[in-house]
């Protein structure tokens, strides 16, 4: 900063502090601290849809990268067989590994093209807008101090004239400054915040219809491994005969001799 900007800025801090004690008038100006409360709040929902849409992806691949690897753990336990579940255990992991490659394919880079980066593309004018808004505050203190300064010269009955003139020049001057930048918010600011719905719809459209090709193309594809299972599994899922089966399987474990040694 040079030593002009570190003059502004204890200029400006000094306005403030003169402010709080009441020796100089602070501008209130209720509505458009409600367009900037307005605006923080698009920021922060806009922060973390991007946040959150990304961890969507990046959870999409970790579910497919899981599958994977669990289904090539499972092919190898069964894979020395040569019966029904060998079969399916194969027909699991060729499913997973095609819907691994699907999402690489027909996932991944149309949910960055019509999903990311159009919400990223949004949140990275973020900072220019809250660039704006504290220009204002900054010129708005100049205003501030200038009108002041301009006011007890002018209450002044001794006041020099020039002095006087210089005073008001130079409240004029900050009040333009102030006024074509507040102008300048006060328009764009509110229209930006109610664009925010129109500019997003195509990329919610896609989301939901990406998540639904994700969900749908899964669903398909391990589907398809159940014709390799016997008829009767779902009802003896939901009768406990399952669990029953496996229960039996354990015990049997717990029998054998190598289970029971001790240390």
């Amino acid at each position: 900063m040079s030593w002009a900007g570190i003059k502004k800025a204890a200029s400006r801090a000094g306005t403030q502090i003169s402010q709080k004690i009441g020796q100089v008038e602070r501008t209130d100006d209720s509505a458009f601290t409600h367009e900037a409360a307005r605006f923080k709040e698009l920021e922060k929902n806009g922060n973390a849809l991007h946040k959150d849409a990304k961890a969507y992806l990046d959870a999409v691949r970790s579910v497919s990268a899981s599958s994977t690897r669990i289904a090539t753990t499972i092919d190898m336990f069964f894979g020395t067989d040569s019966g029904e579940q060998a079969i399916s255990a194969n027909a699991y992991k060729r499913a997973v590994e095609e819907l691994e490659g699907d999402i690489a394919r027909t996932i991944d880079a149309p949910y960055r093209a019509t999903v990311l980066e159009p919400i990223g593309k949004m949140c990275a004018h973020f900072p220019e807008v809250n660039n704006a808004i504290a220009k204002r505050q900054k010129k708005l203190l100049d205003y501030d101090a200038a009108r002041s300064k301009s006011k007890k010269l002018g209450e002044k009955a001794n006041a020099e004239p020039i002095s006087l003139r210089a005073a008001e020049n130079e409240e004029e001057q900050a009040r333009e400054i102030f006024q074509a930048l507040d102008g300048h918010l006060r328009e764009e600011l509110p229209q930006l915040i109610d664009l925010r719905v129109p500019y997003l719809e195509p990329s919610f459209e896609c989301m939901i219809r990406l998540q639904s090709h994700f969900a749908t193309d899964g669903y398909n594809k391990l589907g398809g491994v159940q014709r390799y299972f016997a008829d009767g599994v779902r009802e003896d899922y939901a009768s406990g005969a399952l669990d029953a089966q496996v229960e039996g399987a354990l015990q049997e474990m717990r029998e054998l001799s190598i289970c029971g040694l001790s240390a």
